[in-house]
């Protein structure tokens, strides 16, 4: 008999078609207190047609999948759960994929080499609101949108000092506990600064905010 589901455990989807790596994956979160797999599943097809053992809260996604990719499949894994938050976990860091990918609706970018201590740091951070990205990934963002000439900045959006320094932290690939000791402040602190980002921003996420920051020219 299937244990109950315990509703304070994130559930994870994971979609990976190398199978060492997908039961690796899901014997890492079955066995981290508070993190549960819902699933594994070689191909984007299967996890459409088949049902997890628990709805997802976040999904583990390979893009380079065969059949459908994990990028076509976003918009419909989002179709079939519209609270999912997608963390891409991918070898691909070109600037397409990753461009094609933050598009479609993931929430964060992470290489497949990040550690599994952060791994699931990351899945906690995009179950919460936030948006992963691996270090290098988000430098490639950053150079990415460099490329955009920036219009003016829209009017009521101007940041404070600490905020555009929090936002750069951000891009830069900090989350929130290490942006605070590199400012010497708390978690809460942070958390509040980027509230008042994203409503100054009219955003809702990091990504969205580090994009429109770069196109405006709030951040250089």
């Amino acid at each position: 008999m299937r244990e109950a589901d315990n509703p304070g455990e994130i559930r994870v989807l994971v979609i990976e078609d190398q199978r060492e790596i997908r039961e690796g994956l899901a014997t890492l979160i079955n066995g981290t207190s508070g993190f549960r797999c819902a699933g594994g599943f070689r191909t984007m097809e299967e996890a459409l047609a088949r049902s997890p053992a628990f709805s997802p809260d976040v999904a583990l996604l390979d893009l380079g999948l065969p059949g459908m990719s994990g990028i076509d499949g976003i918009p419909r894994l989002l179709e079939k759960y519209p609270e999912l938050q997608i963390l891409v976990l991918t070898v691909f860091e070109d600037d397409d994929r990753i461009f094609r990918a933050l598009c479609a609706g993931a929430c964060g970018y992470l290489l497949k080499r990040t550690p599994p201590a952060r791994l699931l740091e990351s899945i906690s951070e995009v179950r919460n609101g936030g948006a992963p990205i691996s270090p290098e990934i988000a430098r490639r963002v950053v150079l990415l949108f460099r490329n955009f000439a920036p219009p003016p900045p829209p009017s009521g959006c101007r940041l404070s000092e600490q905020e555009i320094r929090v936002l750069q932290l951000l891009a830069d690939g900090h989350n929130y506990k290490t942006a605070g000791a590199e400012l010497g402040v708390t978690v809460n602190t942070i958390a509040f600064h980027t509230r008042q980002i994203f409503r100054k921003l009219q955003v809702h996420s990091k990504s969205e905010a580090v994009a429109k920051a770069l196109r405006t020219g709030v951040l250089s």
